[in-house]
Parts: structure tokens; C-alpha cells; sequence
């Protein structure tokens, strides 16, 4: 995977590299993901009140959790990232090409727990596998079931906008 090099003119004229968002990162991700059949949505709502950026279904039913950050800062100043684990079998840093990724090696962040995802907006490399925690059997059907409740509310929101009125 190599991340794109290519340019975009700032206000004043000169050239600048285009930084990676956190879309961008979600759609390498997504790209990867859906290659081998896990497919996610981005934004989820957790019911602790905590939102994962991106939060799947493998074919073998195990959920996954995939938190994005694209700055040292960000990844260093998160610190409610350990509410995730709660709500999947697996959980992921998704990150840039370019992020320095030693902070996540460190224990604070559960390198033997907690996979790596490098992304661009093209594709995406799991550098570190996440090892799996099952779910308790309860856990994982109320979670299944608003996964596909949130999914099917955003495809009928997606063909007719004005059932938004009615979405909680």
C-alpha cells in the first residue's frame, strides 16, 4: 500500500501534500474489510454514549470496533478509548501511513489485545492482528441487533430523507 502523493493549493497559492482525514482512513478501511467480508458502519453509537468510528460484522459474527486517529496528539489525549472494548471481539487502531505507530507498542495501549490498520483512502494493511475476546452471548445479540437496526434505518433514511423525522 503506498499512500498518495499528490498535492492541493492552499489559500495562498502554494502547493501543499494533502494530509490523511479520518474518512479517508475509514474508506481504506472499509475497502480492506469488505475484501474479506467484514462490513461496517461509520459513527456508530455505543449504548455507554461512546461512538465508534467504525464498528463491523465479520462472516463468523464476531464484531469488530476500528478507533481512527490520524494526529500523535489525538492518539496520545484518547482517553476513553478502553470504553470500546466492552462492545466487540476485536478492536483496531486505524491509522495513516505516515502516523508514528511506537505509542501503540507501549502498555497503556494493550498491544496484545488491540490490532493495527494502516490506511489511505485507496486501501489498507493490518499490521498487527487483533486478538479475539468473545462477547458474551447476550452482549452479542443486543449489539448485532442494533447494528442492523442502525443499518437499515440508514438505507431508508438514504432513499427517502424525510423518514429522518422519525429516527432515534
Amino acid at each position: 500500500m503506498s499512500e498518495p502523493a499528490f498535492t492541493l493549493p492552499t489559500r495562498d497559492g502554494h502547493m501543499s501534500l494533502n494530509q490523511p482525514d479520518a474518512k479517508s482512513v475509514a474508506r481504506g478501511i472499509a475497502r480492506l474489510f469488505g475484501r474479506n467480508d467484514i462490513w461496517c458502519l461509520p459513527e456508530m453509537p455505543l449504548r455507554n454514549g461512546r461512538r465508534a468510528d467504525l464498528m463491523g460484522v465479520d462472516g463468523k459474527g464476531r464484531i469488530v470496533i476500528i478507533e481512527i486517529k490520524i494526529s500523535r496528539s489525538d492518539l496520545l489525549g484518547d482517553n476513553k478509548w478502553p470504553d470500546y472494548l466492552d462492545f466487540c471481539d476485536r478492536f483496531y487502531w486505524g491509522l495513516p501511513a505516515g502516523l508514528d505507530r511506537a505509542p501503540l507498542d507501549q502498555e497503556a495501549f494493550m498491544p496484545e489485545r488491540c490490532g493495527i490498520i494502516v490506511a489511505d483512502g485507496y486501501d489498507a494493511e493490518i499490521l498487527r492482528p487483533a486478538r479475539s475476546h468473545t462477547l458474551a452471548a447476550a452482549r452479542r445479540k443486543t449489539e448485532m441487533e442494533r447494528l442492523a437496526r442502525a443499518s437499515i434505518r440508514r438505507q431508508v433514511i438514504a432513499a427517502d430523507p424525510e423518514c429522518s423525522a422519525w429516527a432515534v
